[in-house]
């Protein structure tokens, strides 16, 4: 056993290391030093609430084997589960932080003597706050995750779900929620805990079903931040500086990232939290909107004109990513360079599922990092370039965000490739985007649809050049 002094040192060196993580992670060049700092600082985490425990019992030792059990699952997983499925697990990730906060203050509420918490009925107020607070954030968070593990999984419609009355319901329940915690504090009654975490699990549902697939990215980074509060406010209950500072840096950072999106989206935080954007309305009337005629090619006809393009500019989409074409796409452009044709990589701050998809899966594919631009880098380079090839990006580049105010998506910064001198996009049908919305871009009297498989079409482009 190691002092309680020793054990807050190892705890706020765990803490730097964190910080350190988050640092690297905010750069492709550094990540994988960020990811190292990470593990070194949770295996310290760890290793020293082990060794500040006085007294091992037998429940100990069925935590050991459970802490062997779930880290041999997360491995298992994290080896397998393909690139393209990655939005879908961080949030499948960011359900089990926070149920585990939910299970940890209902712990603490249950038998808060073992917490040094006081007894039954008599739990230190601070304390019942705290618990209080990470229970239902935690509770939200596990709710609101399904949800958009189902939405990303393709189990449930990525089509907003609205009904009249949802502002007002939502804002009811989250009002509810401090007025019971205000009671609980009064009378420590079991029954308004139970209520308060059953109510917490119903908003983290309402909260999620109106935000549209166009919102996934922000959902995303806004869960994350979720995930960190929760555990930030059971840190508190139990008194572990380590699980606050994790907390604290993970709350913080996802709530900066969805803020930095929002911008990039043109679009206000709260009005995302608040019901998203993607009107059925919207979706329903493009579905029976009448198709107009497009132009399509094949890969002889895509290599004819890169071969003779003198700049040539890839916007990489969710499409790639489905079809894990990012390494024949690196093949065809390392093949575009050895005939003097200059190359970048056109990235959209929501493009995919996630914050960061498109970068993950090109440093994937070694593709160089000094190649690959955000949109406010690149998009005045469009006008200029003389081929844009899009391969399975479909919202993001969609020009109606600019031209039509009934749109889901007007507003929204998205990628000038209509300015192109020719458009290359790569698609397997004119279906919508994840917006549910029709892509004006395949009507474009320079745009040239390439109907295929990514990686196929990409592959045999190569094989053209």
């Amino acid at each position: 056993m190691i002092s309680a002094n020793l054990s807050a040192v190892f705890y706020l060196i765990s803490g730097v290391l964190f910080i350190l993580a988050l640092r690297g992670l905010s750069s492709p060049e550094t990540s994988r030093q960020g990811n190292l700092f990470g593990i070194v600082g949770m295996f310290i985490a760890i290793l020293v609430t082990f060794l500040s425990i006085g007294n091992f019992s037998s429940g100990f030792a069925y935590v050991f084997i459970f802490l062997i059990l779930g880290g041999a699952v997360g491995a298992f997983i994290a080896f397998k589960i393909p690139m393209t499925a990655m939005p879908e697990l961080v949030a499948g990730f960011h359900s089990l932080v926070g149920l585990a906060a939910v299970f940890v203050a209902i712990s603490a509420f249950i038998n808060p003597v073992a917490f040094n918490l006081g007894s039954p009925g008599d739990i230190k107020l601070a304390s019942l706050i705290e618990m209080s607070i990470g229970a239902a954030v935690g509770a939200i968070t596990f709710s609101g995750s399904v949800i958009a593990f189902l939405k990303l999984q393709g189990i449930m419609s990525g089509a907003p779900i609205t009904f009249k009355g949802q502002h007002i319901l939502n804002a009811a329940i989250l009002i509810s929620i401090i007025v019971l915690t205000y009671f609980l504090c009064i009378s420590q009654s079991s029954n308004l805990f139970w209520i308060i975490i059953g109510i917490s699990f119903l908003i983290g549902f309402l909260l999620i079903i109106p935000i549209g697939g166009a919102d996934m990215p922000v959902v995303i980074s806004m869960l994350n931040s979720y995930s960190g509060w929760a555990a930030a406010g059971i840190g508190f209950t139990l008194e572990n500086t380590a699980l606050i500072i994790t907390g604290a840096l993970v709350g913080s950072s996802g709530a900066i990232l969805s803020y930095i999106m929002c911008k990039g989206m043109n679009r206000s935080f709260f009005n995302v939290i608040l019901g998203g954007f993607g009107a059925t309305e919207q979706s329903i009337g493009n579905q029976n909107k009448e198709q107009r005629p497009v132009k399509s090619g094949n890969a002889d006809d895509a290599a004819f004109l890169m071969k003779n393009a003198s700049s040539v500019i890839i916007v990489p989409g969710y499409g790639m990513a489905v079809a894990q074409a990012q390494h024949a796409l690196r093949e065809m452009v390392d093949t575009l360079k050895k005939n003097d044709i200059k190359v970048s990589y056109a990235i959209h701050p929501v493009a995919g599922r996630m914050p960061g998809h498109m970068n993950v899966l090109l440093a994937e594919a070694n593709v160089p990092y000094d190649e690959v631009f955000e949109l406010e880098e690149i998009n005045n380079d469009f006008a200029n370039a003389d081929v844009a090839f899009v391969i399975g990006a479909n919202d993001v580049t969609n020009p109606v965000a600019k031209t039509d105010p009934q749109s889901p998506i007007y507003g929204m910064p998205v990628l000038d490739v209509e300015k192109c001198k020719s458009v290359l996009f790569v698609k397997r049908s004119l279906s919508p985007g994840y917006a549910g919305i029709d892509n004006d871009l395949f009507y474009k009297e320079n745009t040239l649809m390439l109907f295929a498989d990514a990686k196929k079409m990409t592959e045999d482009i190569t094989k053209n050049l």
